[in-house]
C-alpha cells in the first residue's frame, strides 16, 4: 500500500527526513490519470533512488479558458492502485492546491518556451514553469523524472533549472507507446473507438516523413506531405508539424541525426502531440 500525503508541510518534512537518513529521493510529477508512460517514469526513479515521490495535481494555471481543465481525468483511487502494483517505496503527494491564497507571482520562461506550444498555447509554459518550480521547493528531491513525450516541456524545465541553479537533476525518460505506435497520454481517453484507430496514423506519418527526408525530400516538404496525409485520414487542423533543433526547438532547414520532429494536430475534439528524433524514426519503420 502506498502512502498518500496531501499537506505541503508534511511532504517537505518527510523528504527532509529521508535525506537525513541518507536516502536518495526521486520525484515524478504528474497530473494523474496514470498510464504506462507515467509508470515507466516511476520505475526509472525506483531503479536509481531509495524513495520515490509521485505528485498528482491537476495544475489549473496551465489551462486557458475553454481548455479541458474540468474534464481532465481525475482518478486518485485508480492511480493509487496502479502505483501499488508497481511496488517499491512510493509516496503519493496529492495536494488540494500548490498555490497559497492570493498567489500572484508567476515564472514566464523564454528560450525554448517561445515556439511551437508557446505560439499556440501562450499561457501554457508560464503555468508549467511556475508549478514545477513550486513543486521543487516543496519536494526537495535529488532528481525529477519527465517523459520525452512532452519534449518541449522537458526543454523548458531543463532551462529553468539551469537558469536558477536549482539543486535537482532532470532525468528524461523515452516516450511510451501503445503497440500500434500511439504515444501514451491521459488525453487519449477522450478518443472514441473510431478516432483511436485513426490516431495511429500520426506516428506512422512521422516515420514516413523521416524516411522521405532520408530519401532526399526537403524537410519542409516531408512535413507538408505528412500533414496532407493525416488530414486525408480524418485529422483536422494542424498546429505544427516541423523538424526542430533538439536544444533550441527552432525549426531547421537541414535535418541531422538528432533533429526532432515535433507535431501537434487535432483529431475531433482531441489535440494529439508527439515527437521523436530522426534516428529513432528511421529505425522504427517496421
Amino acid at each position: 500500500m502506498v502512502q498518500i500525503i496531501k499537506q505541503t508541510k508534511a511532504i517537505t518534512e518527510l523528504v527532509n527526513d529521508f535525506h537525513n537518513q541518507g536516502y536518495s529521493v526521486g520525484l515524478v510529477p504528474t497530473m494523474g490519470g496514470l498510464h504506462e508512460g507515467h509508470l515507466s517514469l516511476v520505475r526509472a526513479a525506483l531503479a536509481s533512488h531509495d524513495k520515490v515521490i509521485v505528485s498528482i495535481y491537476v495544475n489549473p494555471t496551465q489551462f486557458a479558458e475553454g481548455e479541458d481543465l474540468e474534464r481532465y481525468p481525475r482518478q486518485l483511487d485508480e492511480d493509487c492502485a496502479a502505483l501499488s502494483a508497481v511496488g517499491g517505496d512510493i509516496t503519493i503527494f496529492a495536494p488540494h492546491s500548490l498555490y497559497n491564497d492570493n498567489h500572484t507571482t508567476m515564472i514566464t520562461p523564454q528560450g525554448p518556451a517561445l515556439m511551437l506550444e508557446g505560439v499556440h498555447r501562450p499561457h501554457f509554459f508560464t503555468g508549467v514553469a511556475t508549478v514545477v518550480f513550486r513543486l521543487f521547493q516543496i519536494v526537495p528531491a535529488n532528481a525529477a523524472y519527465f517523459g520525452e513525450k512532452d519534449f518541449q516541456q522537458l526543454a523548458v524545465i531543463k532551462q529553468m533549472v539551469r537558469d536558477f541553479d536549482l539543486p535537482i537533476k532532470i532525468t528524461p525518460v523515452s516516450t511510451s507507446r501503445a503497440d500500434d505506435g500511439l504515444a501514451l497520454s491521459s488525453r487519449n481517453s477522450y478518443l472514441d473507438k473510431a478516432e483511436r484507430q485513426v490516431a495511429t496514423q500520426l506516428y506512422a506519418e512521422m516515420k514516413k516523413a523521416a524516411q522521405n527526408v532520408k530519401n532526399g525530400m526537403a524537410p519542409a516538404q516531408s512535413c507538408q506531405t505528412a500533414v496532407s496525409a493525416l488530414q486525408a485520414h480524418g485529422f483536422d487542423n494542424c498546429d505544427y508539424f516541423v523538424w526542430c533543433d533538439p536544444q533550441t526547438l527552432e525549426e531547421v532547414a537541414d535535418v541531422t541525426s538528432q533533429s526532432r520532429l515535433m507535431a501537434a494536430i487535432w483529431l475531433g475534439n482531441t489535440r494529439l502531440i508527439d515527437n521523436d528524433d530522426y534516428n529513432k524514426l528511421c529505425s522504427a519503420q517496421n
